[in-house]
């Protein structure tokens, strides 16, 4: 596999600070910083995209979106070639700037993860690449849902996710996260249906099925997203709403209806919000994560739509994504925590402020517990390099990093030196931090450099770096890691005491608890448990029949464990109807512990998969040996 180097220049490009000399690649002239993305066949330091202008109609018949990307160029003096990633397009032809005769193009050799490289022949003058293509029915970005597949059963639904590197297989890109660009766009859909993109966006159908988008702030590739579906609009607030079908959109809005604190809540804590408005679109069930990040328009699991606002978490870590994530960007995936645990860190810290610090530290407590379970089944699984900050995922799928570790123990990790250095001087960095580097990418040995200098010597202090190390190059948990600590579970625990002892569970008091504390009480099953005594938890709590998905999906793995079989045509139900990997995968894995289970597993997987996209698919065909 051929990996080429991603300049990221300190000035002309990103305007990123020099690392230090030990962890970086700096060079003697000390002007740029050479980052290797192991994930992208673009060289940048040659040409590179700052514009993209993208033409498309969307096909649900032949499931297909035929399109013309024009590519807006930076180039370096001595420019011959445009690198560009694709998987499985169809290329018809490529032209440069207005000119309609067509350049020489080469396509490389597939690669599993990568796809295939695009190598465009152009000139250091050549201002834009004109590129007419489409893409395949399997591209593993793209989800075309049937009506039945939707909430209204009556209109078909497209959504992408790009997310990690997939974009590449909707639009020939530069697919690495350390390139930024701009995008305008026009879709053409069926008259019927509202296209969406990661842009500024309609609030009304187009009577003709056309839309244009205007993206003004400059983004990486995997935060290009669409969406086409029967989809409505309502406001919450001046710079905040939601789209959904028709049949949903009042409950999201009910479910959403603290967005716009949240978003006044997040500006006070480290800054403005700089993308102008803040939408959410509640996507059918198979969209394969709680959330996706896309700037102006959060994808959202229609999983958080609980009835009572209890979930909302979620969208506050959506939304901080504006900061850690859109704005300060991991420069590969390898550094995918720096996403990830400031964006938990954040989340924690917009729901401690909204609902105070007890709710917070619920939230704290059961991450830890999931981090601490993640981490022993890794080691076990001889996975425990993953269990590092700092990644290395060369040659592999960058989904792979995508564990508990880069969000729950990044939290921890910063959690921790906010404890050391104080809230107040942590805060007061952090906001710097996204405010010099808004719009710019950032590497975990910069992040560390910025730390010593803005955090540490800026405040008198001395950095202790053989901590700092522990944390990111070790594997598991450092002993002096925080154990987030809920006095409200351990009320909850108090519960299980008395039922102990002879109390019975209509007896228990659970008046006014969160769905926090009821996830921390089904966590809390005895393993001794018998049928009847299941069934009298189940009777007097409604736990299989719960709208909570996170209390029901944690039921449905101690239903599993116990063999309470009356939970079985919920568990069925759940696994066909739900494509959230965060639900899916728990689920499984208890299945296959036992050889009647793995059947179960089987014969469901069967008739889910289709529902599944193929982020979810990526993960469950080797656990349930697919073929």
């Amino acid at each position: 596999m051929k990996f080429l180097y991603l300049i990221l220049f300190m000035t002309l490009y990103f305007g990123c600070s020099k690392t230090s000399d030990e962890n970086s690649n700096e060079e003697k002239d000390s002007e740029k910083v050479i980052v290797n993305d192991p994930h992208s066949y673009a060289n940048p330091e040659e040409s590179k995209i700052i514009h993209l202008d993208w033409d498309a109609t969307v096909s649900f018949d032949e499931k297909v979106i035929s399109a013309v990307a024009t590519l807006t160029l930076e180039n370096s003096d001595n420019a011959a070639f445009l690198f560009l990633d694709t998987k499985e397009l169809s290329i018809e032809k490529i032209t440069l700037d207005d000119g309609e005769e067509e350049t020489h193009y080469e396509i490389g050799e597939r690669d599993p993860f990568l796809g295939k490289s695009l190598k465009v022949e152009i000139k250091p003058e050549t201002k834009k690449v004109v590129i007419t293509y489409s893409t395949s029915p399997e591209a593993e970005a793209l989800q075309w849902l049937t009506p039945a597949q939707t909430a209204d059963k009556e209109h078909p639904f497209l959504f992408t996710q790009s997310q990690a590197i997939l974009a590449r297989s909707w639009v020939p890109i530069q697919d690495s996260p350390g390139i930024r660009f701009t995008y305008n766009a026009k879709v053409k859909v069926p008259d019927e249906l509202m296209a969406l993109m990661s842009a500024e966006n309609p609030i009304e159908k187009s009577t003709e099925g056309v839309y244009s988008f205007q993206m003004k702030q400059a983004i990486p590739a995997y935060l290009l997203a669409l969406a086409v579906g029967d989809l409505e609009f309502q406001e919450l607030g001046p710079r905040t709403g939601v789209y959904a079908e028709p049949s949903v959109v009042s409950k999201a809005a009910y479910e959403f209806a603290e967005l716009e604190a949240m978003v006044a809540a997040a500006e006070e804590l480290y800054g403005p919000y700089q993308w102008e408005q803040y939408d959410l679109i509640v996507l059918p069930p198979s969209f394969p994560f709680g959330g996706m990040e896309n700037p102006r328009l959060t994808f959202a699991t229609p999983t958080i739509l609980a009835g009572d606002r209890s979930l909302t978490s979620l969208v506050a870590h959506e939304l901080a994504h504006s900061w850690s994530g859109n704005l300060v960007t991991n420069a590969t995936w390898n550094d995918f925590w720096l996403n990830e645990g400031f964006t938990v860190y954040f989340e924690n810290r917009i729901m401690e402020k909204l609902y105070g610090r007890d709710y917070s530290e619920m939230l704290t407590s059961l991450a830890a517990q999931d981090l601490q379970e993640e981490i022993e089944s890794m080691t076990s699984e001889g996975m425990a390099a993953d269990t590092k900050l700092k990644l290395a995922l060369n040659g592999r799928n960058p989904d792979d990093g995508m564990t508990s570790i880069a969000y729950d123990k990044g939290y921890l990790f910063l959690r921790s030196l906010e404890e050391e250095v104080g809230r107040e001087k942590f805060d007061s960095f952090l906001k710097e931090y996204f405010t010099k580097n808004a719009f710019k990418v950032m590497t975990t040995e910069e992040f560390v450099n910025e730390l010593k200098v803005n955090l540490y010597e800026k405040n008198g202090l001395v950095i202790n770096q053989d901590n700092i190390d522990k944390w990111i190059y070790s594997e598991g948990l450092p002993e002096n890691a925080p154990k987030p600590i809920s006095d409200k579970f351990d009320i909850v625990d108090t519960q299980w005491t008395h039922y102990g002892e002879g109390i019975g569970f209509e007896q228990l008091d659970t008046e006014g608890w969160s769905s926090h504390e009821w996830l921390h009480f089904v966590r809390g099953t005895p393993e001794d448990l018998d049928m009847e005594q299941m069934k009298k938890m189940d009777q007097t709590f409604g736990l299989t029949n719960s709208g909570n998905s996170e209390v029901l999906t944690e039921w449905l793995v101690q239903s599993i464990k116990h063999q309470y079989e009356p939970a079985y045509s919920r568990l069925e139900d759940f696994l066909i109807n739900t494509g959230r990997r965060k639900f899916l995968m728990p689920l499984y894995k208890e299945l296959i512990k036992t050889e009647e289970g793995m059947q179960m597993a089987r014969s469901i997987y069967g008739k889910a998969r289709p529902n599944y996209h193929f982020v979810s698919t990526y993960s469950l065909d080797p656990l349930l040996e697919n073929k």
